[in-house]
């Protein structure tokens, strides 16, 4: 079946229009989702010479008459209950697909189900070597019905430790949006730096970034979020806290206690060291402050705020006035008392809090049942966390960590102190000598991100309370120019996992189906990274064992 360059997909200003039925505050979503499909099938699409042996003919006669699609019609029925067929829950982003008599069919239940079962059709075409051929698809007719496995489907990624300016952040939901994720989680600030722009206090970002042309301004932030709306994805904030807050010291230096110590790894598990103080009423007005400029200005655009609450070091509040303890039980009720106010001003702006598990399982806080617990450290926290009736994310460190296998960023002292009670002494020796590995060695590639069943070894009883996971691009060696090849194709492994679910064999058929997607985002401008081999793609079944 044919689909030519001309009038056979009509514009929104032709003579026939694409036909929508339902809610016009959808319209606007939907006609940026055809345009955005048109540009994908007619300027984006490959020809599929690597997928078939040299010299083979694999592409229709040019020469000849073929069926063409004249229309796309797309009705929306908020009746529609296509998660029967699988077994889960209603999902809004569902939609099923008829392709075939010169025309398609899209029937979804909200405007973000016309955006997957859009990036799904632009997946069928595959451009002819002759120019004036147009596109065309060897699949049709076909009937698709599509369901996501889990609600929730995200990427992490960190914009703190090394700038990643917002330009370079909507080239990833563009390249999320094909792979049908719908969260991303964008890690904020951190102790290096603070990029983000926050009009009540304009010193913070611009003391606290690496620079004045690294800070990610209110119109900036805003613009990433409507970008992230408009592709079907949710952009959220991290504001890691009362860790990984040193970066505040720059232009508030009496919020943060143990900031850059010296002797860092007493106070920290990367430098610079620093935590906001735990007992101090000045602290509270500063976050309150912070909060209530922020917090209204995210919420039109998400339902989710993540507090963080990872690796808190208990030494440096040995050396806060307002505490003076290392002990966990005199650093516990102040904890609860600071998560508790923070995530009371996230709740009145309608924001569900999200922390991460050592808020739960290190320092058993009370946390209200709305609360999500997003995993990191293994698939028995998971359990854990399901177990005490809390829904929570997967993406543990073992399997979906993008930063692993680059080797150590940490600089062996010219002079190593030879004093037993030093903690510097204490670093693994594979992370300052030879062979300079990083602390969750080995590289995790895109078979072993594939492989990752995070349901494996959960009852089936707690199931329901897992919303889905998030992939995790830390970024002590990321920046914006090995952006794409750290991310892709490796995060769209993970998204065929939590859209199709997990527990699928990694085979051949998962490599092509993957290579042939990285060759559409590589048409897309996106630097990722080699699926397979090409004399493999080229001889199919020539590189099994």
């Amino acid at each position: 079946m044919a689909l030519k360059r001309y009038g056979s997909i009509p514009s929104p200003r032709s003579q026939q229009p694409l036909q929508y039925t339902g809610e016009d505050t959808s319209t606007a979503i939907l006609m940026t989702a055809i345009n955005r499909f048109k540009e994908n099938v007619f300027s984006n699409s490959i020809v599929p010479w690597k997928f078939h042996p040299r010299s083979s003919s694999f592409e229709p006669d040019a020469s000849e008459t073929h069926e063409s699609i004249d229309m796309i019609v797309i009705n929306q029925d908020q009746d529609l209950k296509l998660h029967e067929e699988k077994g889960g829950k209603l999902s809004e982003e569902s939609y099923s697909m008829n392709v075939g008599n010169g025309k398609v069919e899209i029937s979804i239940r909200n405007p973000v189900g016309g955006i997957r079962a859009l990036d799904t059709l632009a997946q069928l075409f595959l451009k002819h070597s002759d120019p004036n051929a147009g596109v065309y698809t060897n699949l049709a007719p076909v009937r698709i019905r599509d369901v996501p496995a889990f609600e929730h489907r995200g990427l992490n990624l960190d914009i703190s430790r090394n700038y990643i300016a917002p330009k370079h952040v909507m080239r990833t939901i563009d390249a999320m949006s094909f792979t049908k994720l719908n969260r991303l989680h964008l890690h904020a600030t951190d102790a290096q730096s603070w990029p983000l722009e926050i009009p009540a206090f304009p010193e913070l970002a611009r003391k606290g970034a690496y620079g004045d042309s690294m800070i990610w301004s209110v119109a900036d932030l805003a613009d990433v979020q409507t970008y992230g709306k408009e592709h079907g994805i949710e952009v959220y904030l991290e504001i890691d806290m009362p860790g990984h807050t040193a970066s505040i010291a720059h232009a508030f230096p009496h919020l943060i206690t143990a900031y850059n110590e010296p002797s860092w790894t007493t106070y920290a598990l990367e430098p610079p060291s620093g935590q906001l103080k735990l007992n101090s009423s000045v602290v509270t007005e500063f976050l309150e402050t912070l909060l209530f400029d922020l917090l209204p200005r995210t919420s039109p655009f998400t339902s989710y705020f993540h507090t963080g609450g990872d690796e808190l070091n208990t030494a440096a509040y040995a050396l806060d006035p307002t505490v003076r303890s290392a002990s966990t039980h005199v650093i516990k009720p102040l904890l609860q008392s600071f998560i508790d106010r923070i995530h009371s001003i996230a709740r009145s702006h309608s924001l569900t809090p999200i922390v991460w598990e050592e808020m739960l399982l290190e320092w058993d806080l009370t946390l209200p049942s709305d609360t999500i617990i997003q995993t990191w450290r293994s698939p028995k926290n998971l359990a854990r966390v399901l177990q005490q009736g809390h829904r929570a994310l997967f993406g543990d460190n073992h399997h979906w960590y993008l930063d692993c296998g680059y080797g150590s960023w940490l600089d062996p002292l010219s002079h190593p102190s030879t004093n037993d009670d030093d903690p510097s002494t204490s670093r693994t020796s594979s992370q300052t000598s030879p062979p300079f590995t990083d602390y969750c060695d080995p590289y995790k590639n895109w078979r072993h991100i594939y492989a990752y069943d995070p349901l494996k070894e959960i009852p089936t009883s707690q199931q329901h309370l897992i919303l889905g996971g998030e992939i995790h691009l830390w970024g002590e060696l990321s920046d914006e120019i090995n952006l794409d090849y750290k991310l892709w194709p490796r995060v769209a492994a993970a998204a065929e996992v939590m859209w199709s679910g997990p527990g699928r064999r990694v085979d051949e058929s998962v490599t092509r189906r993957l290579a042939e997607w990285r060759e559409r985002l590589v048409e897309r401008g996106v630097g990722a990274e080699m699926v397979q081999m090409q004399w493999c793609l080229m001889n199919e079944g020539g590189c099994g064992l």
